[in-house]
């Protein structure tokens, strides 16, 4: 007793359910989002980099063949259909996931990897042809950063193809969770970032590289 009138507060904790103030997680709207932004800006900067060091060695051929002399535009333009269709089928599922739909959109997201698959796999024909010609990366400069830009856009295509995969199982084990949803979105952010990067190369790369 003489310990209680001492210190009552021990008295009203023991008495007391504990009280918290934070009763959710604490995760700011849109902060994924955001965050996943900035990482994409800093991926400009990388292609942007590809891209300049490409502008100043692209026409360095030391002697071996060009790009009008490697090129077969029909196949890179089939390649670029492939991807092309690729970001109209990931907007069909995210148009799905809006309505909660998750078997219609797990079906979009898989045409979508299967598209991206189909891209990957023309790309690397391609390669495969060029260095069975002798056209490798270390035949010239041209070549090199050739390789260099568009491998490195196909390792990214690579990520994504992995990451939807995840997406898959994901969503197929726990629904359409508010988390599973950010994750789409930003899947989607990436895909379409993608595409845009892919039109800058079959436009300078390929498109410039068959004129004289």
């Amino acid at each position: 007793m003489s310990d209680m009138h001492a210190n009552p507060s021990a008295a009203i904790a023991e008495n007391e359910t504990p009280q918290f103030w934070m009763t959710k997680d604490h995760h700011p709207e849109n902060g994924t989002l955001l965050g996943f932004w900035i990482y994409l800006m800093s991926d400009c900067l990388i292609f942007a980099c590809l891209f300049a060091c490409y502008g100043v060695l692209g026409r360095n051929y030391a002697g071996g063949p060009s790009g009008a002399d490697l090129f077969e535009l029909p196949l890179v333009a089939l390649n670029t259909a492939m991807l092309l269709l690729s970001s109209i089928t990931y907007g069909f599922a995210v148009l799905e996931m809006q309505k909660n739909r998750r078997g219609t959109m797990m079906a979009w997201l898989i045409i979508t990897g299967m598209f991206g698959a189909a891209f990957l796999g023309i790309e690397l024909y391609e390669f495969a042809h060029l260095i069975h010609e002798g056209a490798g990366p270390q035949r010239s400069a041209f070549l090199s950063s050739f390789f260099t830009l568009v491998g490195t856009h196909g390792l990214h295509v690579t990520f994504g193809i992995v990451w939807l995969i995840t997406l898959l199982f994901q969503v197929g084990k726990h629904g359409l969770t508010g988390a599973n949803k950010r994750r789409i979105m930003c899947l989607s952010m990436f895909w379409h970032f993608l595409d845009v990067v892919w039109i800058g190369v079959f436009t300078f790369v390929y498109l410039m590289g068959v004129l004289p």
